[in-house]
């Protein structure tokens, strides 16, 4: 009886410390398997509150652009602001400038703003129309005919009215004369022909034409065209004996 007791007792102790190791791993592994919520969640807020607020800031910062104005050069705000406003297309200043002249042919032609000199009436006004000058600033054709011996005369052509307001001569030696009159001799592409040629290629409002000669000695029409997309201007010279494009150069200035 006594060996059966102290059997029994030992039955009962080592069960009762198989319960208490397998009650303590059971809380251990617990313990081990349980995620730590409430941290977690702070950590994932936080993180999802710092990267909304640098998208935010990326968003605010990142889709700013500069206005169109401010990436004009002066050139082309000059162009923006001068081009709208002239009312009269050179090829009409062009036929108003040459009926001052009796048999003249256009050499030059430019738009441009008018200078304090030509408001000051400077020169004599056109014979034929006598009209006061545009304000200063106001568009104006500058265009330059050549009498038949070379001789060049300035007429100042309104470019809202298309009146001309003022005529003169140019001050030219003889050398100069007879230059100017071989290459309108020579020039068989009219101004309106080269016009053409250059528009043909690049779109826009022609702002000015010129009979020039280039480097190597070829006689030119240079012609000055303006995109009212983005207002750089850009120059076609056509051959002034074949009609042929010899240069394109765009100024973005």
């Amino acid at each position: 009886m006594a060996v059966i007791c102290a059997l029994g007792s030992s039955v009962l102790l080592m069960t009762g410390c198989t319960n208490a190791d397998t009650t303590r791993s059971s809380v251990a592994e617990a313990a081990q398997t349980t995620p730590p919520t409430s941290t977690a969640s702070a950590t994932d807020t936080a993180s999802a509150t710092n990267t909304a607020s640098a998208t935010d800031t990326a968003s605010a910062t990142g889709t700013a652009s500069p206005s169109p104005s401010e990436t004009l050069t002066d050139d082309q705000s000059e162009r923006k602001a001068l081009v709208p406003k002239a009312k009269v297309t050179w090829d009409k200043a062009a036929d108003t400038a040459v009926k001052e002249v009796p048999e003249g042919k256009l050499v030059d032609l430019e738009l441009k703003p008018t200078s304090a000199e030509a408001t000051a009436s400077t020169g004599s006004p056109s014979p034929s129309m006598p009209n006061p000058a545009p304000s200063q600033g106001a568009p104006e054709w500058e265009a330059k005919v050549a009498a038949p011996d070379g001789t060049v005369h300035r007429i100042d052509v309104d470019a809202v009215s298309g009146k001309v307001f003022r005529s003169q001569v140019e001050d030219q030696d003889a050398d100069d004369k007879q230059q100017l009159a071989d290459r309108l001799k020579k020039a068989t592409q009219t101004p309106e022909q080269a016009v053409k040629v250059a528009t043909d290629k690049t779109k826009g409002t022609v702002t000015g034409v010129e009979l020039d000669e280039n480097d190597s000695q070829q006689l030119l029409w240079s012609v000055d065209v303006v995109s009212t997309d983005n207002w750089n201007k850009t120059t076609v010279d056509v051959d002034a004996t074949n009609g042929k494009i010899l240069r394109e150069d765009v100024d973005r200035d």
